[in-house]
C-alpha cells in the first residue's frame, strides 16, 4: 500500500481552517495534501449540508485550483472520478463511522483502509484511473465494484 506517512489534525479548528480556506479559494497549494483533501471532503459532509458534495465539490475544487495559481486540463488539477470516489468513500465511512466530533472523525478517516493514496486502485486500473475520460468525468470501476 501507500509508503507516505499520515498526517492527523491536530483540533477541529485545523480541519474547519482547511475547508474554510478551500470555500474562500485562499488555501495554500501547499497546504492542499492529500489529507487535507480527505478532511474537506469530510468537514463539508459534516458540516455544511447546505453543500452537497457530489454537486458542489467539483466546481469547488476547480475555482480553488485555478484562484492559487492551478491548472485544470487533461493531466492536472481537478480530476472527476477521483473526487467523486472519495465523496462515496468518506459518506460510507461517516455512515458507519457514527457521529462524533469533527477530529476524531477526520482522524480516523486518515486511518481507515480507504485514506492510503493508492486506495482507488483497489478499484480502477491505473491506465483507467489516469486516464482524461476519468478525470474529465465519472468513469466506473474496471477491477472491482466500490
Amino acid at each position: 500500500m501507500s509508503d507516505h506517512p499520515i498526517r492527523f489534525f491536530a483540533s477541529a479548528a485545523a480541519v474547519r481552517h482547511i475547508g474554510e480556506s478551500l470555500l474562500a479559494r485562499s488555501l495554500p497549494k501547499s497546504e492542499w495534501t492529500h489529507e487535507a483533501h480527505l478532511a474537506a471532503c469530510a468537514w463539508l459532509l459534516l458540516e455544511r449540508p447546505d453543500i452537497v458534495a457530489e454537486r458542489d465539490l467539483p466546481g469547488i475544487i476547480r475555482h480553488h485550483n485555478v484562484a492559487v495559481g492551478g491548472v485544470n486540463d487533461d493531466s492536472q488539477g481537478y480530476h472527476e472520478t477521483l473526487t467523486q470516489l472519495y465523496i462515496r468513500g468518506t459518506r460510507r465511512f461517516l455512515a458507519d463511522h457514527g457521529g462524533g466530533d469533527l477530529l476524531g472523525a477526520v482522524n480516523a478517516l486518515l486511518a481507515s483502509p480507504m485514506a492510503p493514496r493508492d486506495w482507488p486502485l483497489s478499484f480502477y486500473s491505473r491506465e483507467l484511473l489516469f486516464s482524461v475520460a476519468a478525470r474529465r468525468g465519472w468513469v466506473e470501476p474496471d477491477l472491482a465494484a466500490i
